[in-house]
């Protein structure tokens, strides 16, 4: 008599249930330009959406608390001459948000926790150096105001925001480049690319450590992202375009560590981990389901739990720091869906009956303070993630306004040119020159007054005064 052997995990009855309609986020006009990213980000404070906008691009932030139909006279953060593509909070900071856009620029916005009614347009620090679409941004997971930015032009660049400076530039990636993940500690990130291969890169030592050829055979857009335990978690697609994840060992990429086929759709598989249960969300660009896994070490290393499904199909998704959850009703994970013009919070939920504190379900988790400094982590120093309890559930930290050093970014930036229809047209003028039209100015009144009729040629300049000589005139 065979007895079937269930594995035993507390994960396992693990459910997603959609928050009510109320308790939703109404009238959103998603934005429909053509990029494989989330267009939504979230933390424990406020909710991003990049949104659908004339003359440029914009996106939108509610408080979280701010639930129910938007109002139409709510202002939209803009200052991007081309459609934003990416958007992510500062994981140090839950005021500061960094989006990227067509337009060839990165920039870093300070949100207040009153948004009052005027559009918010002048960001903390604009980051120049792509010369094509910047399609990619994310926060360094440790060090403060690191940020890495990846553009259609193959660059990787990644900024001190604080000063505006571009610390490292990596131009290893030959074609588009898909995708970047940091590691827990943020010393290497994983980046998946249009030439099918799957590169580990060390950022400090500006080189590829290791690399993987088409670790999916189909030649449709992979991810990928790291594990807690230094492993590489990706999707992709096979060669009869069925969707598929793997789990690899960067240390031997030879053969994947897992292999698992899914099922055959066209939406690119976005991978959203949380650390602290070694689990992974799923959701696919069009789908209407969300699957997850739970990572573990015994064979077969990812196991399917279960599936969230709804009727309507998903336009991008937000992932909730684990700080965020709610713990008093022992959720573990919550995603923000977008649809067509609203988002949905969808909570994933243990089922437990004590309303204690559930002390294996909620390890200690990345807090909000920063483990190193950007000089430390240029100096090839790493630090893990600074830890806080969630016992006492989400506790907002102070507000910290993000300081730039204004000077260093001036510096770095070409001088604007000015419009010729200025008032202020004096500005751009030597004040030797302006001197000088002054006091011939004063010259002709006075030849006005005692009845001088001698005119010059209408293209001629005023004569000089018998007062100012030509040799008393200042160089220009």
């Amino acid at each position: 008599m065979s007895r079937s052997i269930v594995r035993q995990s507390k994960f396992r009855h693990v459910f997603g249930q959609a928050v009510k309609t109320e308790q939703g986020y109404d009238d959103i006009r998603v934005s429909k330009v053509t990029w494989d990213s989330s267009f939504c980000a979230v933390n424990p404070k406020f909710l991003a959406v990049i949104v659908e906008s004339s003359g440029g691009g914009a996106f939108l932030v509610l408080p979280l608390s701010k639930m129910g139909r938007l109002d139409k006279n709510h202002p939209l953060v803009t200052g991007h001459a081309g459609p934003v593509l990416d958007i992510d909070w500062c994981p140090h900071n839950d005021n500061i948000l960094a989006s990227c856009s067509e337009d060839t620029t990165a920039m870093v916005w300070q949100i207040p926790d009153q948004m009052g009614t005027q559009p918010i347009s002048e960001p903390i620090v604009v980051l120049e150096g792509h010369s094509k679409r910047v399609g990619i941004v994310t926060w360094h997971p440790t060090a403060r105001n690191i940020l890495l930015t990846a553009g259609s032009d193959n660059l990787i660049i990644i900024w001190n925001v604080g000063t505006g400076e571009a610390l490292i530039s990596m131009d290893d990636h030959p074609d588009l480049i898909y995708n970047v993940s940091w590691n827990r500690n943020g010393s290497l990130f994983c980046t998946t690319c249009k030439d099918r291969r799957l590169r580990v890169c060390d950022p400090r030592k500006r080189e590829v450590v290791a690399e993987r050829m088409a670790p999916h055979d189909g030649i449709r857009p992979m991810r990928a992202i790291f594990t807690r335990d230094g492993n590489l978690f990706t999707t992709g697609f096979t060669r009869m375009s069925q969707r598929e994840l793997g789990l690899w060992d960067p240390t031997h990429f030879e053969e994947p560590i897992a292999l698992l086929e899914l099922d055959t759709s066209n939406g690119v598989l976005l991978p959203y981990y949380d650390p602290d249960t070694n689990m992974v969300y799923l959701c696919g660009k069009g789908d209407s389901s969300i699957r997850y896994f739970e990572i573990t070490e015994e064979p077969p290393y990812v196991h399917y739990l279960s599936t969230f499904s709804s009727k309507e199909p998903q336009r991008g998704m937000g992932f909730m720091p684990k700080r965020g959850v709610d713990v008093s009703k022992c959720e573990i994970a919550r995603l923000y869906k977008l649809h067509d013009k609203k988002c949905e919070p969808i909570a994933m939920t243990v089922p437990r009956k004590s309303d204690l504190f559930q002390d294996d379900l909620y390890p200690d988790t990345t807090g909000p303070d920063p483990a190193l400094e950007p000089e430390e982590w240029l100096e090839g120093r790493d630090e893990d993630p600074i830890l806080q309890s969630m016992r006492d559930g989400y506790v907002p930290p102070k507000s910290r306004e993000l300081k730039v050093a204004r000077k260093n970014v001036l510096d770095s930036r070409p001088i604007p040119r000015r419009s010729m229809s200025s008032c202020d047209g004096s500005a751009n003028l030597p004040p030797q020159l302006v001197d000088r039209l002054l006091e011939e100015v004063k010259n002709l009144k006075v030849l006005l007054e005692i009845g001088s009729h001698t005119l010059c040629p209408p293209l001629c300049p005023p004569p000089l005064s018998p007062t100012l000589s030509p040799s008393s005139v200042p160089p220009l």
